[in-house]
């Protein structure tokens, strides 16, 4: 769409009257007056951003998702719901879109990577949605949860011994974000050395940086390199039970889907993981709740998912025809933005931000209606174990610096922490059973180097799995006595420690 010029008075804003029939939504206002999802003040402070659009605009706010590129960001919870359960309304289909139609976004765009139509399940509708995500739903599914979490306590335990001894670690790079593509990279069949370039990459990617689409163009090359590999030997692995699959997917679909449970996945893991550690070692009453068992960890990661959800935004939907939301007039092929960190945070739904959600599942974290993230549980599962086994390895962890110093870095989708540096004494932390390995790009060593060959073969290491009966199940190594132990209350008693200093 068009965006109208100033009036001829020179003012900005919207008009006293209608929009004309037929004319554009954003009638009255020009660019200038529409609030930006880019630049200094939506990457200062994005949460007052969407405030400020909220007393001015109410439950849905034009803004502009890059220079001549308007849009609708929903801010309302009861309207993103609307907007994400009527995909006759709002369609997944960007190919709706005025700006690719009118050609405002070629291929070196910084949004084509995440914006442009591909043959994945979040860009389809109906029953072609159907087929591809079954496909990603019932792959998924054939984990073990229990396999899940004992992969996350044996990688949590190795990238703590990297640290443990030390007496400080910088928990973002050292922690929050190894330790989810260190599990993903497993359970997808990868070898653990496309770690350090694929966090880079997907990162990269989201934020929409001028490098987005060599990010991009750099994740499909190593993923088609491991279809080409799953095809001639097969694992108990999602990418290969995806190629498996009775939906048929060829090529180009394998590669996009695992694309985007990669990237998906370690973004909201890696976040969630920093935002609850960060909470747990500055907010008091945070802790208090949790020590005193008014609140569990599982109960401490809704209330993250609430106030800080890992995606800020999500682009988008494409309105089907001209319709009406939050008192807006929305034209045929409108883009809107999901604002779940908004919605979270609507008035009608939170009159008290500060007052506990204990018990209540229904933010929008990850979504909702045909496209809610099929992998959530997968998120919970990784970051509630990570964080159990981190705080029971190190019980008095706590900041290094003071709160104010913590710096973050905010895109149009996400908002993440830059560093998260702690202390703690010096322990001789229990070391993984021998024969463990943990990937030198954790270890701090060059991440653009080669990747290490398995001895005599001349090929990258690949995941150990195996096929148990039934559905497969990822192998685990056995452990000297079975399960490891749970101690009972030792997250609390971490907590009681930590605020008895």
């Amino acid at each position: 769409m068009t965006l109208p010029p100033a009036d001829p008075a020179g003012q900005t804003g919207p008009s006293a009257g209608p929009a004309p029939s037929g004319g554009c939504p954003f009638a009255g206002y020009s660019p200038d007056s529409m609030r930006r999802l880019f630049g200094p003040e939506a990457e200062a402070d994005p949460m007052g951003l969407y405030e400020k659009l909220r007393a001015e605009h109410g439950t849905v706010a034009p803004v502009l998702v890059a220079d001549g590129l308007p849009a609708w960001l929903v801010l309302g919870h009861r309207e993103n719901l609307d907007v994400a359960r009527t995909p006759s309304r709002f369609s997944r289909d960007s190919r709706r879109w005025h700006a690719f139609q009118d050609g405002l976004l070629g291929p070196e765009h910084p949004l084509t990577p995440i914006a442009a139509w591909q043959p994945l399940c979040n860009f389809a509708d109906g029953a072609e949605h159907k087929r591809l995500r079954s496909a990603v739903t019932e792959s998924l599914a054939r984990f073990d949860r229990r396999g899940i979490r004992r992969h996350v306590t044996r990688f949590a335990d190795r990238l703590i011994d990297e640290f443990g001894d030390g007496g400080t670690a910088e928990l973002i790079h050292e922690f929050a974000e190894p330790l989810p593509m260190l599990v993903l990279t497993q359970l997808l069949g990868m070898p653990d050395e496309f770690g350090p370039r694929i966090v880079t990459a997907a990162r990269d990617m989201i934020q929409g940086t001028e490098t987005a689409v060599a990010s991009y163009q750099y994740i499909a090359g190593a993923l088609e390199q491991l279809i080409a590999r799953k095809r001639e030997s097969p694992g108990a692995d999602f990418a290969s039970w995806l190629i498996a699959h009775p939906a048929g997917l060829d090529d180009d679909e394998l590669v996009q889907h695992l694309r985007l449970v990669l990237i998906a996945a370690f973004e909201t893991t890696a976040n969630l993981i920093a935002n609850t550690l960060r909470l747990t070692l500055t907010d008091e009453r945070f802790r208090a709740s949790l020590a005193g068992g008014q609140m569990t960890l599982p109960d401490a990661l809704e209330q993250v998912l609430w106030d800080e959800p890992p995606f800020t935004t999500i682009l988008g939907r494409w309105a089907t025809g001209p319709t009406e939301l939050g008192g807006q007039q929305i034209a045929e092929g409108d883009m809107l933005l999901l604002g779940l960190a908004a919605g979270n945070m609507d008035p009608a739904v939170r009159p008290d931000a500060a007052r506990p959600v204990l018990g209540n599942r229904s933010h929008l974290a990850f979504g909702g209606g045909p496209h809610e993230c099929p992998g959530q549980d997968m998120a919970r599962a990784i970051a509630e174990t990570g964080i159990d086994t981190l705080m029971s390895r190190l019980p008095d962890l706590r900041l290094a610096v003071p709160e104010e110093e913590l710096r973050w870095r905010s895109s149009l989708m996400s908002r993440h922490l830059l560093a998260l540096p702690v202390e703690f004494s010096a322990t001789a932390a229990a070391r993984a059973r021998a024969g463990s390995h943990v990937p030198g790009w954790v270890a701090g060593l060059d991440p653009d180097a080669p990747p290490a060959t398995d001895a005599g073969t001349g090929s990258a290491p690949r995941a150990t799995t195996s096929v148990g009966s039934g559905d497969a199940q990822v192998y685990t190594p056995p452990q000297p006595n079975g399960r490891p132990a749970r101690r009972p209350g030792r997250l609390r008693a971490f907590l009681i420690r930590l605020l008895s200093r």
